[in-house]
């Protein structure tokens, strides 16, 4: 077997998509009904803080500054 061998399975794979989906997705929508109005560097924190200790090697992307100006605009219900 080679190194490269190693992966999860696709099952896993798609779970592990998943999840990660509905942590996000679940801190987004929490937030949107607290931060609504709030600036959008506040939302970032607060998004960076809630998901940064919940994901391996977490470094936040461009998604991250789309879902805080949602959240700073009320684009959530």
């Amino acid at each position: 077997m080679h190194s490269s061998d190693i992966a999860w399975n696709d099952e896993a794979r798609a779970k592990i998509l998943d999840d990660s989906d509905k942590v996000l997705r679940e801190a987004v929508l929490e937030l949107g009904t607290s931060l609504a109005g709030h600036s959008s560097d506040e939302a970032y924190e607060q998004l960076f803080a809630r998901l940064k200790d919940r994901f391996i090697d977490f470094e936040p992307g461009p998604d991250i500054r789309k879902y805080a100006d949602a959240i700073a605009a009320g684009d959530f219900a």
